[in-house]
């Protein structure tokens, strides 16, 4: 299997997403591999020069940034929240190092996403409040608090940090917080996603490209958010990968902080916990569960982006794996079945592919459960690159 080959799959064998790029490689050799469409409605396709919606890959800008400035002595993460964002009343009994880690869980009175203003966004955030984890450990609501610590630690906005100590070293000049208007015609669509909760069609439509499409974020643009937000191409993100390989970001001692487990465990129930490290995930004892690839050791970190994104970095072997894609455009990316009911019910296969037809008479594709495509259909091929040039 070749990276073409998982290409062809995604986009034009399942029709998961419009349009997919990945690369994998190690500092020295890369790989890279791109395919579909960038704008299904308009037809445009997808270049390497295409620029994505990060989602929630924008947490690992996040993390890094806390991590440097823990390494430049300027964030202890021992101390309470509130000595670096005192705005954040109820957090004076929680640890830096518990937020980035999970450790706690974080909630609001109200969602972000319902509110109709910044100012009501922001509000609700500062009023935030710390609870037991219970359920799933993964939250938005950490790295939007980071995002403040970030700024009280270094009395520097998080724009300016994110430039000057990430972005500018690494050469990363097509990434971005606000996309410049003459970049917009770049932005992969992420408008029209379909969802159906428990009976309920819902529709997501009136996204431009280049405004995020994660509803939070959404709703506090342009404010930075620290969990969303950040948008790039192929190229800057493999210029990320491979610096945090460097040690040009934070050092091997850094990234082996952020692969330590915070989270995860075995319940009474034969379940597991989800395994996180700081604002990432980590290696899974279970490779279905994992969002770090068989190929990568233990000391891996790796993230995921709902509009279908992956990025892991193994500092251990020295490798990483990006795959950016484009699953919300024109798709299913949700179903949550009504009781008694399976996903089969509504037409779709037992993996989450397939198509079903919406109220409004359209036929549309599904990525829904996409992820679990990844190990047979992404990574495989990734192995197989990486054992090419012996990087594994």
């Amino acid at each position: 299997m070749t990276l073409n080959d998982s290409i062809r799959f995604f986009t034009e064998e399942s029709h998961i997403m419009p349009g997919l790029s990945v690369a994998c490689g190690t500092t020295e050799k890369v790989l890279t591999a791109h395919g579909g469409l960038a704008d299904e409605d308009a037809g445009s396709p997808l270049t390497a020069d295409s620029i994505f919606d990060l989602a929630s890959l924008t947490k690992l800008f996040t993390a890094l940034l806390v991590m440097r400035l823990r390494e430049e002595g300027r964030l202890d993460l021992a101390k309470p929240v509130t000595a670096y964002a005192p705005q954040f009343a109820h957090l004076s009994g929680v640890t830096v190092d518990q937020v980035l880690g999970f450790e706690i869980a974080l909630t609001t009175t109200d969602r972000v996403d319902a509110q109709t203003t910044p100012e009501a966004g922001r509000a609700l955030l500062l009023d935030i409040r710390p609870g037991e984890v219970t359920g799933r450990a993964y939250s938005d609501m950490h790295a939007m608090v980071l995002k403040h610590v970030i700024e009280g630690a270094a009395q520097e906005d998080y724009a300016s940090q994110l430039r000057r100590l990430i972005l500018q070293p690494l050469g990363m000049g097509n990434t971005y917080l606000i996309v410049p208007e003459d970049k917009r015609s770049l932005c992969v669509s992420c408008n029209n996603e379909h969802r159906i909760e428990r009976g309920r069609y819902i529709l997501r439509s009136g996204i431009t490209p280049g405004t995020p499409h994660d509803p939070k974020a959404r709703v506090l643009y342009p404010e930075p958010c620290g969990h969303a937000g950040l948008f790039s191409t192929r190229g800057d993100m493999v210029k990320l990968c491979q610096g945090m390989l460097r040690g040009d970001v934070i050092s091997r001692d850094g990234l082996l902080f952020m692969s330590r487990n915070r989270t995860g465990h075995l319940r009474p129930d034969g379940t597991y916990q989800q395994y996180l490290g700081a604002q990432c995930y980590v290696k899974h004892p279970v490779q279905r569960h994992s969002e770090v690839p068989v190929y990568e050791s233990d000391k891996a970190i790796s993230l995921s982006g709902f509009t279908g994104h992956h990025l892991s970095v193994d500092v251990e072997t020295g490798v990483f794996a990006l795959f950016l894609g484009n699953r919300v455009q024109n798709r299913l990316t949700v179903l949550v079945p009504e009781a008694g009911k399976s996903i089969t019910d509504y037409g779709l296969k037992s993996d989450g592919t397939g198509s079903l037809v919406c109220p409004n008479g359209a036929r549309i594709y599904s990525s829904v459960n996409y992820v679990y495509q990844k190990d047979a259909h992404f990574h495989q091929a990734v192995a197989e690159a990486l054992a090419s040039f012996h990087a594994i």
